[in-house]
């Protein structure tokens, strides 16, 4: 493409929009909700074959924003788009429950998107700027360089400013032949993978090099999934049932509607179990314990106590005004020694705690929000018939490297997770099938079953290669009986993960941009 035409207003904002979108239509496609790895390759090598453009002699001119300035630009519609397209459906929460009027809340998800956004432009910008002299004589570095910079930009969205990851783009490969990096790199190293083959695909053409990094990614691929090491054994199997009530967020929180069924009929569900492990969702029981009807948190605590009686994981809010609440799952056994709690410990802005400066923006809608605080990070998981049960509530299965602390010490490091979820706030939309995505890739960088409670869906059990084993139907009230099998043993993902966090990614990824860097300057 002639730099005349990649410097016009249309392209450089029609492009990179397009792109963005397909980029989000990978995550989870539109009326199936799978995952679609070749598509975010694409639609990140457009992004990457309109950056490359940018570096070259023919496009700079002297009038207008330069190549700098064009690629922040460039990328940042990109990374609008895709966010926007991505988690578009916090307007539901926003307008339909929250009661946000419907323009406010359009607003606020692009100007959520556009933020986030700043992370890519600065990124884009910094590519253009050391890729210039990188691009004919070292294209391999140039390559390097781009998915170092695009997985800062991925890393920085994740953890600054409490993180919000959703829709990273090592997720649209949870199906796809660069998942069987993920033990070894986690979502980031996957996403980094893919942004290194869309610039050497960008960089290659139509010429017959193009196919080169293509074939080679493959077989290194179908190496490691077919010929990999096993990292884990079995722990043993056991029975679990999952349960779902399908009560509406606008109703959820009502005393005569959503909180009288969810009382009646998890407290049904609960007492006719018959299974040895039964676990109810987020929240199951919308109230504090001392707000509930007399008797009702005792009896369930008495029959629970009662010899041959199953273990109950319940979702449940605690605490009080004085000590400060938590968003909690509560174990109901018959075990005396059963009394284990583990409280969420990443919290959802606006969700579960309001940031400074924007409680007038929480006072424009209808939403019982709570301020919640954290339950902390090193909390043990619950020894339960040989196996050990980590609980992790909704949003924080989008943290693979905090999931991963608990596998520090090998020898407490947890044989199966469980989530319970609550996303009725958003509806039946894609909401849904990105967070099973999530819990399939965060089952594959750790090796460990997943169990999904969830009040609307997707209520399922995956086992530690990601594949979902069983699932209830979505929007449907019922429970989920079925078998899952803990595993011992470490992953690479969960020794590095658990021993230093992220900041392995981190500082190779910066080293790299050093040595572009050097390179540039020589």
């Amino acid at each position: 493409m002639s730099g005349a035409l990649l410097r016009s207003p249309g392209v450089q904002t029609v492009w990179p929009a397009c792109a963005g979108l397909a980029q989000a239509a990978s995550i989870a496609w539109p009326g199936s909700g799978q995952a679609q790895g070749w598509l975010q390759v694409l639609s990140l090598t457009g992004l990457a074959a309109g950056l490359a453009g940018m570096t070259r002699a023919s496009y700079a001119h002297p009038a207008g924003p330069g190549p700098l300035q064009r690629a922040a630009w460039f990328g940042g519609v990109f990374a609008t788009a895709w966010l926007a397209g991505c988690f578009w459906w916090l307007y539901v929460s926003m307008h339909h429950v929250g009661g946000l009027s419907a323009p406010l809340a359009v607003l606020a998800v692009l100007a959520l998107a556009a933020a986030l956004a700043l992370y890519y432009a600065a990124a884009s910008a910094v590519w253009v700027s050391l890729a210039r002299g990188l691009v004919a004589q070292q294209p391999g570095l140039a390559s390097a360089l781009f998915a170092a910079l695009w997985t800062l930009a991925e890393l920085m969205r994740g953890r600054w400013l409490t993180g919000f990851p959703w829709g990273a783009g090592g997720y649209a490969h949870v199906d796809g032949v660069l998942v069987a990096w993920a033990p070894w790199v986690g979502v980031y190293g996957v996403g980094a993978l893919a942004a290194w083959l869309a610039m050497r695909l960008a960089l290659a053409g139509w010429r017959w090099q193009a196919l080169k990094p293509l074939i080679g990614v493959a077989l290194v691929s179908w190496g490691l999934q077919t010929f990999g090491p096993v990292f884990t054994t079995s722990a043993g199997q056991a029975q679990v049932q999952l349960l779902q009530a399908n009560i509406s967020q606008t109703d959820k929180f009502q005393a005569t509607s959503g909180v009288r069924d969810a009382l009646q009929w998890y407290d049904e569900q609960l007492r006719s179990s018959r299974e040895p492990l039964v676990v109810a969702p987020e929240t199951a029981v919308p109230l504090l314990p001392q707000h509930l009807p007399e008797g009702y948190w005792g009896g369930l605590q008495k029959y629970f106590a009662q010899p041959d009686r199953p273990l109950a994981l319940v979702g449940v809010p605690l605490g009080s005004l004085a000590e400060g609440y938590t968003n909690s799952v509560v174990a109901l056994g018959p075990d005396e020694a059963v009394t284990y709690r583990y409280d969420k410990a990443h919290l959802v802005p606006f969700g579960e705690f309001m940031p400074p400066g924007f409680v007038w923006f929480i006072r424009m809608m209808n939403i019982p929000l709570g301020d919640f605080r954290s339950g902390g990070w090193h909390q043990a998981s619950l020894a339960w018939q040989g196996q050990r049960l980590a609980p992790n509530v909704c949003y924080e299965d989008l943290f693979g490297e905090e999931l991963a602390i608990r596998f520090k010490d090998p020898a407490t490091a947890p044989t199966a997770l469980v989530n319970v979820s609550n996303i009725a706030w958003f509806g039946d939309t894609l909401a849904v099938d990105q967070h099973l995505s999530i819990s399939r890739l965060r089952a594959i960088e750790l090796g460990r079953p997943m169990l999904r409670a969830t009040n609307t869906g997707a209520t399922a059990i995956i086992d530690h290669t990601g594949r979902v084993t069983d699932q209830l139907p979505r929007f449907t009230r019922g429970s989920l009986t079925g078998v899952f099998e803990g595993r011992h043993g470490l992953t690479p993902f969960a020794r590095w993960a658990g021993a230093w966090g992220l900041w392995p990614l981190w500082g190779l990824c910066s080293a790299l941009v050093v040595v572009a860097w050097w390179r540039r300057q020589r």
